[in-house]
């Protein structure tokens, strides 16, 4: 009796990385030269910029290209052997499970502002001591990632539903093993980027101390929409603006 074979959901940013390496292993772009920028991509392939941002950054940590932030991506001069000999479809199932960062941040989008909205009206004392706590802890030079995850997981833990609370942390853990989000943080993150991101955090705070729902939602979701923007920032812009983000 014959069976039928798993198929493997590829990633849309997965599937343009595959195609620019592609090109890349055919000499249409040649070694030690700049790609087409983000935006002409975009218009070639008929995608969103954030996507070929995503493709641009796995084919990164495949060895295809060399990302110089301030002047743009450039194919490396010696293509990564063991990348070189991929083929697309190895590519997808390896990393079949690595979903890309516009995609976990757009699904934080629509379940965080909510559950702070739910935590402003829900939390007990004990609850609102731990968001409380998770935000006073972070520090801007150690561990700023996990005092971040600490305290969206409290607002999490404290909305009164489970099964959201239980998807928040789902989405975390997701976006920990993104392999590409990491090095995208890399590139986009530092500490005057926490910074901001701390001061966000206190506006949802105050929002969700005060029991003010409606605040506390338009407050995560200001949050959340800045971390788009800021991981938006175009490669060649970003040494001359990441400062004002």
């Amino acid at each position: 009796m014959s069976t039928f074979q798993a198929v493997a959901v590829t990633r849309l940013y997965r599937m343009i990385a595959d195609q620019i390496a592609g090109r890349i292993r055919a000499g249409d772009f040649p070694r030690g030269r700049r790609l087409p920028s983000e935006r002409d991509l975009a218009e070639q392939l008929q995608v969103s910029r954030a996507s070929i941002r995503e493709a641009l950054i796995a084919l990164e940590i495949e060895g295809y290209v060399e990302v110089r932030v301030g002047t743009g991506v450039f194919v490396t001069d010696t293509v990564n052997a063991s990348a070189a000999a991929t083929t697309a479809s190895d590519n997808t199932a390896a990393r079949g499970d690595d979903i890309g960062p516009f995609d976990l941040l757009e699904a934080r989008l629509i379940i965080e502002p909510e559950c702070a909205g739910m935590a402003a009206q829900h939390a007990t004392p004990s609850q609102l001591a731990a968001i409380r706590n998770a935000h006073d802890g972070m520090s801007l030079t150690e561990a700023p990632g996990r005092h971040d995850r600490e305290f969206h997981g409290a607002i999490a833990a404290a909305c009164g539903n489970a099964a959201l609370a239980a998807s928040v942390a789902h989405l975390w853990n997701l976006t920990m093993s993104s392999s590409v989000y990491r090095r995208m943080q890399d590139y986009f993150v530092d500490a005057r980027v926490w910074a901001v991101a701390h001061a966000e955090h206190q506006r949802i705070l105050t929002a969700v101390l005060a029991r003010d729902p409606i605040r506390a939602r338009h407050a995560m979701h200001a949050h959340l929409l800045g971390i788009l923007a800021r991981l938006r920032e175009d490669f060649g812009d970003v040494s001359n603006h990441r400062g004002d983000l």
